[in-house]
């Protein structure tokens, strides 16, 4: 025993060691299990690395007393994260694609998006309402949301309905609507839902008409600025959109493209992608906002 113990040391130690790979994240379940399955991706990719992940507390996560729009501070769920690359505690970070700056630190590239799930928003109702839909919710109702982007268009929908900001994770929103009176319904991601496997608690998906989703490295969260794509017959429509704080004023564009995909031999195109601006500077009374 004492020979075989020496042989397979030894042999250990002349072995090259596994790279491993630290993976920085932010420590909510969600966020956990968004990089659970980039970390298998990429295990299924480069089957020599090894992944560490890393978890941390932002901002965002810290203050949940106050509305995300009025804390005042840009990157409110990255910041730490990005600090912890600079410094090189962590080898990359994964993002949610929506709560990126949409101007991102000089250095950092962004080295990958995943196939994305469905982008749209979805209500979940307290259980007293439950089988009821926005347009049915009595007068006065109130839904909570953190997003300014939604409040803004679902307040210029549904004019007979109140809404209020709520805070904390998933599982925190979801607690706070089931045992409080506070809330007849609740405004939460559509893809979050189905990553944390509560298909069931979906009540509502909301169409694009009623609110387009969020925007990747958007214009953080103080701007009610929103996109919706669709392909037909190869021409992507995008409109995109601003809207005031209240939801009383809006500018939308939508803009056609042909949408060619390049064989694998091929590059794609030489020059800089089109891109669509949308000015909110002649929204009256509403904030002067930019989105491009």
């Amino acid at each position: 025993m004492s020979g075989n113990g020496n042989a397979a040391a030894t042999t250990e130690e002349n072995s090259p060691k596994m790279r491993v790979i630290r993976v920085g994240t932010r420590k909510s379940q969600l966020a956990r299990i968004q990089t659970d399955s980039v970390v298998a991706t990429l295990k299924a990719l480069y089957p020599g690395l090894q992944f560490e992940i890393i978890a941390m507390s932002t901002t965002g996560d810290k203050i949940l007393d106050t509305a995300l729009s009025k804390i005042g501070e840009k990157s409110l769920f990255t910041k730490e994260l990005e600090h912890a690359l600079e410094k090189n505690e962590v080898d990359l970070v994964v993002h949610s694609l929506k709560d990126l700056p949409t101007v991102l630190p000089p250095g950092f590239t962004i080295g990958a998006i995943c196939k994305r799930e469905n982008p749209h928003d979805a209500v979940v109702f307290h259980p007293k309402f439950v089988g009821k839909t926005l347009e049915t919710l009595p007068e006065k109702s109130v839904v909570g949301t953190s997003s300014l982007r939604r409040a803004a268009q679902l307040q210029r929908k549904f004019r007979h309905l109140e809404f209020r900001s709520i805070r904390g994770n998933l599982n925190t929103r979801l607690r706070k609507l089931d045992e409080q009176q506070e809330f007849s319904a609740i405004i939460l991601a559509t893809a979050g839902l189905q990553r944390m496997g509560w298909h069931n608690r979906v009540g509502q998906i909301l169409h694009p008409e009623e609110c387009m989703y969020a925007v990747g490295q958007e214009g953080g969260c103080s701007v009610p600025v929103a996109v919706h794509t669709a392909m037909k017959d190869g021409q992507l429509y995008l409109t995109g959109g601003v809207w005031s704080l209240d939801g009383s004023d809006s500018i939308q564009e939508t803009m056609q493209a042909t949408i060619h995909v390049p064989a694998q031999h091929e590059d794609g195109p030489e020059d800089d992608p089109q891109l669509v601006g949308i000015t909110a500077r002649n929204i009256p009374r509403g904030p002067q906002l930019a989105a491009q």
